[in-house]
């Protein structure tokens, strides 16, 4: 696979093996073009993830594409808005999430979990309940690999740090573009002023122990989420 990728790799580098990278890949060769696609005839045109900016995310967010079906990939949905994942579950549960609906879940974030929680029950209900193709899932929270269904995590800056989603409010058109890399909320700036003016920090969940202390030093998703220095 890395000798098919040519001149877009740095083949001069030294590895591990003491040789370069170009010595250990010459005697490679395609066996099965099924399994590895010529950059000419691949898979896909683009990679299985997509970074998305806008007013939503303006530090920038995660969609894993591979896993979408392209019907969402333009989507604008009308906000339901849930604070923690836990809660987002009941109510897919109770049948209270409907097609064209777009559910945030925040305060899932490095600084809100704390820890920046995986949100896979929530991404398994509304795929269980066959709502993939109709409503989408947004969330400063973390996914992983087995995430399917419309799915964007690590929105940033997280509720926590005050950002835009924090000011998210029931009833808000959210505006996903896919092919455009967009992710917004829809709503004129004075009322996201006004929503800004009146925001309030959450209380911490944790008040005690190594998650307080993680809690008060941890970056953004779009840093890493690692720990300040003291």
């Amino acid at each position: 696979m890395m000798k098919e990728l040519g001149d877009l790799i740095d083949v001069n580098v030294l590895t591990a093996s003491g040789n370069t990278l170009e010595k250990n890949i010459q005697r490679g060769s395609v066996i099965n073009r099924e399994v590895i696609r010529s950059l000419s005839n691949p898979v896909h045109l683009e990679g299985g993830i997509a970074i998305l900016r806008g007013s939503l995310a303006p530090n920038a967010c995660v969609a894993k594409v591979a896993a979408m079906s392209p019907k969402m990939f333009k989507f604008t949905g009308t906000a339901k808005v849930y604070d923690t994942e836990e809660k987002a579950v009941e109510s897919i549960h109770r049948n209270e999430i409907t097609h064209g609906d777009a559910v945030i879940i925040r305060f899932e974030g490095p600084r809100g979990g704390p820890g920046m929680r995986e949100m896979l029950t929530a991404t398994s209900a509304i795929v269980g309940y066959g709502l993939e193709e109709s409503v989408a899932l947004l969330t400063d929270g973390r996914f992983s690999g087995a995430t399917r269904g419309p799915c964007i995590g690590h929105i940033s800056p997280e509720a926590s740090a005050g950002g835009p989603i924090a000011l998210v409010e029931n009833g808000d058109q959210i505006v996903i573009d896919i092919p455009g890399r967009r992710i917004d909320l829809n709503v004129p700036e004075d009322e996201l002023d006004r929503r800004k003016n009146t925001w309030t920090p959450r209380e911490v969940k944790s008040t005690k122990g190594y998650l307080t202390r993680y809690a008060s030093m941890v970056t953004s998703a779009d840093k890493g989420a690692i720990l300040r220095p003291l």
